[in-house]
């Protein structure tokens, strides 16, 4: 009786004094304070210091969901010994000597930032885009982009990337990659499956639209 009184008096002591085991407590939160660190030393070349890249080449991370951020980061990286989901040499170097709370805190810092849109330039385009994104391709089986990236490309967090003022050229690139299979981090192929059936002035008018979504 003793012995049981003094087991259970000193796991109370080490409950008391360091608390809930390591793998019970509530993993850290991110830290935007230590991702803009980051971002300032590793992705401001390509993406700006604020998620706001200048070049069309690479997409604009500003505003954009952090859980979607923080998928594509870790889907840069091979894990458990198998190749990275998103195939990206670039990405891959500059995601390598990254910790997992350093993608964590990234993703938190870029989704806190005010994305500066781009513009839709070609009224045309534009306007066939609409239709496609509002309505799909009947003929084609395409659905309508409005029902997962929502009516104004605002997504939807933790399923559907933001869209919205994105580069028509980087949304058409990512389309086109999606088509050819280049691309295959999309849950259930949703996004091989919806660019595959379209042509290339379809995914141009879709991406120019986008861009201009607000």
């Amino acid at each position: 009786m003793i012995r049981q009184l003094a087991t259970i008096a000193g796991a109370a002591f080490v409950w008391a004094t360091l608390g809930p085991s390591a793998a019970a407590q509530a993993p850290a939160k991110p830290d935007p304070a230590k991702g803009q660190a980051i971002a300032g030393q590793v992705c401001a070349a390509c993406h700006a210091a604020d998620g706001n890249s200048p070049s069309a080449a690479n997409p604009k991370l500003a505003g954009q969901f952090y859980e979607y951020l923080h998928k594509q980061l870790t889907n840069f990286r091979p894990q458990g010994g198998r190749k990275a989901e998103r195939d990206n040499a670039v990405m891959a170097g500059m995601t390598a000597n990254l910790s997992a709370d350093d993608l964590k805190d990234l993703a938190a810092y870029f989704a806190a930032q005010k994305l500066k849109p781009a513009v839709a330039r070609d009224k045309d385009l534009a306007a066939l885009g609409q239709k496609i994104y509002r309505g799909g391709i009947a003929a084609t089986g395409v659905v309508a982009c409005s029902g997962c990236h929502g009516p104004a490309g605002t997504g939807i967090p933790a399923q559907y990337p933001r869209i919205a003022g994105q580069f028509p050229e980087y949304i058409e690139a990512q389309l086109k990659a999606f088509r050819a299979g280049a691309r295959a981090n999309d849950p259930n192929g949703m996004m091989r499956s919806v660019a595959a059936r379209m042509s290339d002035r379809e995914i141009q008018a879709v991406a120019e639209y986008a861009a201009g979504l607000r």
